[in-house]
This record gives C-alpha cells, sequence and structure tokens, in this order.
C-alpha cells in the first residue's frame, strides 16, 4: 500500500494594533525538497494577533486537505499559544478562539496533524504573506498569488524543512520524535519541547499525571514584523485535547567524584576509567538517600564506566533495584586530551582545541568523539530507553556530555549550548518525554541534596 503523503504547512497572522487591520498567511511545503506547494493569504479586517493565527492555521491545513486530503502534516507556527492550545497542553480560555480552535481541528483527523513552535526567524515565509495581506488591506484589496514574493523564502524553508544527514533527524527542533516521527513515520506524532519549570511536589515527571501543572494562558502575541517583540511563553498547562498519558521521565544523575574531578581534566571513555574518590562515595550515597525520600524512580540504568556504574549501584541497593548498563551512555572519548586540563590542552593542541570549541563535527585530537557523534549515539540511546520504560520514571547515571546533550536535544537548543551549562559531580537533572513527542525539562543541576 502507497504510504500517505507528507506536507509541512507553515503559518502566521498579525494585527497592527491587536485588534487592528490583520491578516494572515500560510504556506504548504514538500519537507523533502522544500517547494511551495500552495500559499494563502487574506486581509481579515480588524481582529487581534490571536484571531488572525488561528485563521492562518485553518487555511493552511484547508490547503493541505485540498492537495491530499490523507496527508500526514506537520504544523509550523511561532505562536506558541496557538501550538500549545492546538497539541492539547493549554487551555482556551478566550472565547473568540474555541471555535477557530474547533474549526482547526475538524479541517483533517487529529491524527493526521501534529505541530511545532519554530522561532519567528524561522518562519519568515508565513510572516511576510501576512504582512502583504495586510498591506493589500490597507489599499483597499486583497492578497493576490501573482503579487507574493514570500517565495524568495523557500531555500530556508528547505533546510529547516528536511532534518540534517549530519545529525538526529529533528532534534534541533524538539525532543524525543520531533520532525523525525511526523516526516518519517505516517503514524509518528511530534511538538516543540517545552521548557518548565521546576516547582515542589512536580520535580519529577512521575508524580504528575498527564500534561504538567495549569498555567495562566498567556498575553496575546505580537504581530509579525522586524520590529515586532517576541511572544511570550509560559510553563504548559493542560488542555482541552488527549490526555498525554504519563510521561517517560529520565532523572539524569552525573556519577559522583573521581580523583580527576576537582582537577577538571578530561575524563571520558578513551582514559583510565576511574573509580569514585572517598568523596564520590559519599556524594552517591547521599544522592541515594534522597531518591530514597522521594520514591520515584522505578529502574536504574547506568553508563558501563566505573564512576558511574559505582553511582547507580549505591542509588539502586538503597532502592532495592537492579543496575541496567547500557552503553551507549558512556562519556565522549577525548582521545589524546584524556588527563589533561583544559589549559594543558590548549597549550600543546591550540588548533584542534579551537576546532573543537568552533564545531561540533571537530573531534578531539588523536581520534576522540565529536559532539556530533556523541548527539547521535545519545539520541539513539534515549530513543531505546524511551521504548523499554514507557510511562516509567527511570534514574539514568551518566556523565556531563550525555547529560547535556539530553538537556540540549530536549529544549532545541544550539550545539554550542553544551557550553554554556554548568553540571556538577552527583548533580540531578530531569527530563520528561510525553507520548507525541514533546520533552520538558523539570529540573537542571540540583545539588541540594549534597549539601
Amino acid at each position: 500500500m502507497q504510504r500517505p503523503l507528507r506536507f509541512v504547512v507553515e503559518a502566521d497572522g498579525g494585527s497592527r494594533g491587536n485588534p487592528g487591520p490583520a491578516g494572515y498567511g500560510s504556506v504548504v511545503l514538500d519537507p523533502a525538497t522544500g517547494e511551495t506547494l500552495a500559499e494563502r493569504a487574506e486581509y481579515i479586517g480588524v481582529a487581534t494577533n490571536n484571531v488572525a493565527e488561528y485563521k492562518g492555521l485553518i487555511a493552511g491545513l484547508r490547503a493541505a486537505c485540498e492537495l491530499a486530503p490523507d496527508a500526514q502534516v506537520l504544523v509550523r507556527m511561532d505562536s506558541k499559544l496557538v501550538v500549545e492550545q492546538m497539541s492539547g497542553r493549554w487551555k482556551i480560555k478566550h472565547p473568540d478562539m474555541k471555535p477557530l480552535a474547533a474549526e482547526a481541528a475538524t479541517v483533517l483527523p487529529r491524527s493526521q496533524v501534529t505541530y511545532q513552535w519554530i522561532p519567528r526567524e524561522q518562519n519568515k515565509h508565513a510572516d511576510r504573506l501576512a504582512n502583504e495581506a495586510m498591506d493589500a488591506g490597507k489599499h483597499g484589496r486583497q492578497w493576490e498569488p501573482s503579487a507574493s514574493t514570500a517565495v524568495f523564502d523557500r531555500g530556508a524553508a528547505r533546510a529547516l524543512a528536511t532534518p540534517p544527514a549530519a545529525g538526529p533527524p529533528g532534534d534541533a527542533a524538539a525532543g524525543a520524535a520531533a520532525v523525525r516521527a511526523a516526516l518519517a513515520s505516517a503514524s509518528g506524532t511530534t511538538a516543540s519541547a517545552a521548557a518548565a519549570p521546576a516547582e515542589a511536589g512536580t520535580l519529577f515527571a512521575a508524580e504528575v499525571s498527564g500534561a504538567p501543572e495549569p498555567a495562566p494562558e498567556p498575553a496575546p502575541t505580537a504581530a509579525p514584523g522586524p520590529t515586532a517583540a517576541p511572544a511570550p511563553t509560559a510553563a504548559p498547562a493542560s488542555g482541552w485535547g488527549p490526555d498525554m498519558g504519563t510521561p517517560a521521565t529520565f532523572v539524569l544523575l552525573r556519577h559522583g567524584e573521581t580523583a580527576l574531578t576537582p582537577q577538571k581534566r578530561f575524563s571520558g571513555s578513551g582514559g583510565t576509567d576511574p573509580e569514585l574518590s572517598p568523596a564520590g562515595r559519599r556524594q552517591a550515597a547521599a544522592v541515594a538517600e534522597a531518591l530514597a525520600a522521594r520514591g520515584t524512580v522505578q529502574a536504574v540504568v547506568s553508563s558501563p564506566l566505573r564512576r558511574c556504574r559505582e553511582t547507580a549501584q549505591a542509588v539502586a541497593d538503597r532502592l532495592g533495584l537492579a543496575v541496567v548498563v547500557e552503553d551507549g551512555l558512556r562519556e565522549t572519548d577525548f582521545g589524546a586530551w584524556e588527563g589533561l586540563t583544559f589549559g594543558e590542552v590548549r597549550e600543546r593542541f591550540p588548533d584542534d582545541l579551537q576546532a573543537w570549541l568552533d564545531s561540533p563535527k571537530a573531534a578531539p585530537t588523536g581520534g576522540g568523539e565529536s559532539f556530533s557523534a556523541v548527539t547521535r549515539r545519545v539520541s539513539a540511546t534515549r530513543d531505546r530507553l524511551l521504548a523499554a520504560y514507557a510511562g516509567r520514571t527511570v534514574l539514568v547515571v551518566t556523565h556531563v556530555t550525555p547529560v547535556k546533550t539530553l538537556v540540549r536535544l530536549a529544549l532545541g537548543a544550539p550545539p554550542e549550548s553544551l557550553f554554556r551549562m554548568e553540571l556538577s559531580a552527583a548533580s540531578l537533572s530531569a527530563v520528561a518525554y510525553y507520548a507525541d513527542g514533546n520533552a520538558s525539562v523539570r529540573l537542571l543541576n540540583d545539588t541540594s541534596h549534597l549539601r
């Protein structure tokens, strides 16, 4: 049987006054080539930004439906409000939004449509169409397809629609599944990653059911255009859509200290595999007590390196669980830099170090692993663990780079963000993964159990 077609719909809307003269724009793209398959834009009179955004969504979905009613559609918008409401994570409170959301939900079956938030700079095609519609309305006309200049943004759309071969498809934009699931699998689901603040009682996702705790509906978004302010963000809330169920939660534990840790030496998977120091063993005992008190961990998975296995075993013994060793959780192989400080590497291998700092594709001297390679390995490991521990809370005992990589992918952050996170020995972080492909960062570098 022939697989259904796949489209990317990008939509936007704006109002010059909010409420004020408003218009929308939407485009249907071929995700494989970036080709523009259909454009829609309309001046809609006086309306708010959010009404225009919803009308742009509806027009884009209708255009996709006209092309192929059985297509799998990935909707990409820079409106956090629309994406989160249509994904069912935020409530729809405003009376003007409810009928529009209901209308959007009926254009195509829900199983065929997934949603992803993107930054405004990645939504230029639809943004320009919306502005063209508003410009036409200002002169008493409606937008005409022949007047469109948005096609000049097609190159950017192509680059964004097609997952790069150099890294895990979709992870630059979302968490566990993202674009990979929507575009590579006819039954996949996806949406944008969202970071939620860790609060008392909701530190780990196993302590909540379904979506995260409700949050106030955000204020209306700003109009599209170069001078508009970015849309505000808020913690995801329970919505009108289907319950995503209990997420799989990774409680990410960096191993305790070794003799190399206080000296800040490169210590990866290609070095001496040191054991925990006395301080590291005390840290492991402390985190074991903290996790036992919380009582949410249901399984323990560890890197094969000794410092992680010793940390994991201390916790597992306290919780009465077994340790499962997962090779994909090992630290980066730092090649010839193993055992050296940053200063020593800079002195001995200045060019290689600079290249490594500048590009995730550059590997350490002597055949080490690049961050791109580590990302592919960690992503594949994450997906295996999600399949094995769906809906459960798993303690994942690993190293600096794997923890930061999982957090980075969940946030959709760029590779250079790895250098902008602090991660202490024996610290706890947490990421929840929902059934629709969303990832929610709930905790980062918590060391309160060590004080």
